[in-house]
């Protein structure tokens, strides 16, 4: 071996052990952090995809006391694990842990994989979701990478990395004999100490090899979509109406709402502003004037209990709020 690679493998070591003592010492103490069961991991790593951790751990908990193993939420309807999910955004993953809950009852025999490569064959689970699972669960030495992963390593080394190249820095840097801790190491890191903007370089664990200690320079960020919505309210007494999106619809499919309309000149009963992904909606209700004939009829009580989208529940809440 030659100095230069016995010199890196020695810089690596040093700044997994940096980093590893952090971690165990400083870690944030969440819930999926405190077990080894996979399917405790698993609905968390999907709760966490496109979700802020303070978003995620009252919704985990209900989730796990609904649904306290994979053969109860195999065995749940579509409709309640919606329910559960509702207010977390991003229907898809929902959906997707049903399929996938099914297929390790059914066709697994309810043992969960032990793999990566394992986890890749059921739905919803992608690169990063299954080499966090299996390392986390299983300990199996993979590496993950996500925006936080990918911050601190290019931060780490003063560079960009493109594709696969950040995939393989990742599994260079990988502390092999601990891969759980070390993913998650890297995750904490960027999430609370390699900040997007003003990372805190002097209290960082690793900030001695670090070829950055701050920023790098920003990448171009795509503009953000703007737009409306519009939609009825219907209202008697208690009760307001809503109707449920067809089970073949692209987005939040089999999910209840409100009537959606078109602009139109009638003042708003209520304005608020909504965001999904790279769009900024603003969002118009008007009073509905005209008896629908298609529709639910739901007390604020049931819409609690039922599986409603995201801004539906933000505007009940605050129509129920008017009128209270």
């Amino acid at each position: 071996m030659s100095t230069s690679a016995t010199a890196a493998d020695s810089d690596a070591s040093d700044l997994q052990k940096s980093l590893l003592s952090w971690y165990r010492h400083s870690r944030r103490n969440l819930p999926w952090r405190r077990t080894r069961d996979p399917y405790a991991i698993w609905i968390s790593e999907i709760m966490l995809q496109q979700t802020r951790v303070a978003a995620v751990l009252d919704k985990y908990a209900q989730f796990l006391a609904q649904f306290p193993n994979v053969k109860a939420l195999a065995d749940a309807s579509l409709d309640e694990v919606l329910t559960v999910w509702s207010g977390l955004g991003y229907y898809r993953r929902a959906r997707a842990l049903h399929q996938a809950a099914q297929m390790v009852v059914h066709h697994l025999h309810g043992k969960f994989p032990d793999t990566a490569a394992g986890w890749r064959q059921l739905p919803g689970i992608g690169r990063y979701t299954s080499a966090a699972i299996a390392s986390i669960a299983f300990n199996e030495p993979a590496a993950v990478v996500d925006g936080n992963v990918e911050r601190v390593l290019e931060r780490l080394d003063g560079e960009r990395h493109e594709g696969e190249r950040l995939w393989e820095r990742a599994e260079q840097l990988l502390a092999k004999r601990a891969p759980g801790d070390w993913n998650q190491a890297m995750m904490e890191l960027g999430a609370t100490i390699c900040l997007p903007q003003n990372p805190q370089c002097l209290v960082c664990p690793v900030n001695g090899p670090c070829k950055t200690r701050g920023p790098l320079q920003s990448r171009p960020q795509p503009k953000r979509k703007r737009a409306e919505l519009w939609y009825a309210l219907y209202a008697r007494k208690n009760s307001v109406l809503l109707v449920q999106r067809p089970a073949d619809h692209s987005l939040m499919a089999g999910m209840w709402e409100l009537p959606a309309i078109r602009a139109n000149g009638v003042e708003p009963l209520h304005k608020l502003r909504h965001s999904i992904t790279d769009t900024d909606y603003a969002v118009f209700v008007v009073r509905g004037r005209t008896a629908k004939k298609h529709g639910k009829w739901v007390t604020h009580e049931e819409a609690h209990r039922m599986a409603i989208t995201g801004l539906t529940r933000k505007i009940l809440r605050k129509h129920f709020a008017r009128e209270a």
